[in-house]
């Protein structure tokens, strides 16, 4: 009950910053400008309806900086020469244009130079580019690139979220909320990175689920007319306690649960694939997910783009 009540304090914050509509500081967002050419482009075929959305955890994408001061062989942080920047950029962008996605959910992306060289690669096609930048030295954050206008970006991770012992924990990295508007409709979307399970804790990353259903949850019931997505690399399994409780209540829809067994693999652990990596439809709002459209896209080696992960994409519609 003690920590219920602290979840109940949480959805209070919620709600005050609901209000927010000001630029949020520390996050990085950006426009891409329109050509000057007078030339009239070929027009492209019309695209299919609906909103696709994808998550993709890009794997430890560092710029050529040595943050950490310990970029040697064997250590976490990478400092690739510029020329391995550029072709690792070139790799990851051409994964991006493959899953072909509106709005495609990155984790583990180091920096906004990282970012931005997604955003040149991938110009004009994705005019909202955020990134959740914690601020420590080698992290690698959560990110967005959209279709469509931005119309807010909040951060959640200054919450403190209740532990099932006792105490206060935060999300792992930050937990972002972009709210967009797309074909004239409000979509909005949280990309999550939760706690890995190297160094477990399992306590923790129960707490950012927890979170996370309260704070999306909310947001679906002040927001009706709008589409509703969390989706990132939760770092559990369907069945795990952290999922549970995402999917608590039934508000919270796992969209490639109508996939088959093992088919929603986004990663392998030990010669085993697991399902790590997700999309949730916040269910009785204004926004619909199109069944059977969840596809995990992998590359030949299971990961897609030189990372370990698997992208997972669905398509969603809006209200007529």
């Amino acid at each position: 009950m003690k920590a219920l009540g602290r979840l109940i304090g949480l959805a209070i914050a919620v709600t005050a910053l609901a209000a927010c509509r000001g630029p949020v500081e520390g996050l990085l967002t950006t426009t891409s400008t329109s050509s000057t050419s007078t030339t009239e482009p070929e027009p492209d075929a019309a695209p299919e309806p609906g909103v696709p959305i994808a998550t993709f955890n890009v794997r430890r994408f560092f710029d050529p900086v040595c943050d950490s001061d310990d970029c040697g062989y064997g250590a976490y942080e990478e400092a690739p020469t510029q020329e391995q920047f550029e072709a690792r950029s070139a790799q990851i962008a051409e994964a991006i244009d493959r899953i072909d996605a509106r709005i495609v959910l990155l984790q583990e992306v180091e920096t906004w130079q990282c970012l931005a060289m997604l955003a040149s690669a991938m110009a004009p096609r994705y005019p909202v580019v955020a990134l959740g930048e914690i601020g420590g030295a080698a992290t690698v954050d959560v990110a967005v690139l959209a279709e469509g206008t931005l119309l807010l970006l909040q951060r959640h991770r200054q919450i403190p979220l209740p532990l099932p012992s006792g105490g206060t924990t935060t999300f792992a990295r930050e937990f972002l909320e972009l709210q967009l508007e797309i074909d004239g409709q409000l979509v909005v979307v949280f990309v999550a990175h939760f706690k890995s399970k190297s160094s477990d804790d399992p306590e923790r990353r129960l707490a950012e689920a927890q979170a996370a259903h309260l704070i999306v949850t909310t947001r679906a019931a002040q927001l009706p007319d709008a589409l509703v997505v969390l989706g990132g690399d939760l770092n559990d399994t369907p069945g795990s306690e952290p999922l549970d409780a995402i999917e608590h209540g039934g508000w919270l829809l796992r969209v490639a649960s109508d996939l088959p067994p093992g088919e929603d693999d986004t990663y392998v652990f030990n010669g085993t694939g697991v399902a790590l990596d997700h999309l949730y439809l916040a269910v009785g709002g204004a926004g619909t997910y199109t069944p059977g459209s969840a596809q995990v896209i992998r590359g030949p080696a299971g990961g897609l783009g030189g990372s370990d992960h698997a992208a997972l994409s669905a398509r969603f519609e809006l209200p007529d």
